[in-house]
């Protein structure tokens, strides 16, 4: 039997803490143990509690999902917080990676990929939907652009990870923000292809996302 996650959800428009409990709790290893309307009563209710996972909106009265969030980690919680927003500014983003959330999630993520992202943070893993997930690669890539702008770029390494070439282009076009369908039209392959080659640069560079990629793949000079 699967361990039920205990989770604590905090919005401050009550129709929509009734959707999120709804589709949640129709997953039987799932189990919404408390309510917030706002980012302090979010915190006390976590403090209370002990939740494995926090889902925070962002817009709250009183606290800011996003300052609750980084109380919780400084205040050094074990709870898991993702963030549910309906805003995918670039802003909004990276204050919540910076403040601490494992997850972020628009609010109109379809129920499997919303499943997903909480399986992942629960078992130790982060998540972001493509579309942010893109944001952050891309903020990573510039600042690493600034910063070659000013120091002497390393000389390249050789292939740590003994990728193929079609894997290193593939690579490549992941870290400009294509998607699979577009990558398998840039190279004239199919998208299950495309999708074969992607599997394997995460195996074998051996990581479980799209932000650690980008850093590895900077760190030896993939790209």
């Amino acid at each position: 039997m699967n361990q039920t996650t205990s989770i604590i959800l905090a919005d401050d428009h009550s129709l929509v803490r009734d959707g999120i409990r709804a589709l949640l709790e129709s997953e039987s290893d799932l189990k919404v143990i408390g309510e917030a309307s706002d980012g302090i009563e979010a915190i006390e209710m976590v403090n209370k509690n002990s939740p494995d996972l926090l889902i925070i909106d962002i817009r709250m009265p009183r606290m800011t999902g996003i300052e609750a969030v980084e109380k919780l980690n400084a205040q050094n919680s074990p709870v898991k917080c993702i963030i549910l927003s309906m805003h995918d500014s670039e802003e909004y983003i990276l204050k919540s990676v910076k403040a601490g959330a494992l997850g972020y999630l628009l609010k109109d993520t379809g129920k499997t990929e919303f499943i997903k992202a909480i399986h992942a943070v629960r078992d130790g893993g982060k998540y972001y939907s493509g579309d942010i997930s893109n944001v952050l690669v891309n903020n990573l890539l510039s600042s690493s652009s600034k910063t070659t702008e000013t120091t002497v770029k390393a000389a390249p390494t050789s292939n740590e990870f003994d990728l193929t070439n079609k894997e290193l282009q593939v690579l490549e076009l992941v870290l400009s923000g294509l998607t699979n369908k577009q990558i398998s039209e840039k190279l004239q392959n199919s998208k299950r292809t495309v999708e074969t080659h992607r599997f394997n640069l995460m195996r074998k560079m051996e990581v479980k996302n799209l932000i650690d990629l980008s850093k590895k793949a900077q760190q030896f000079n993939l790209v």
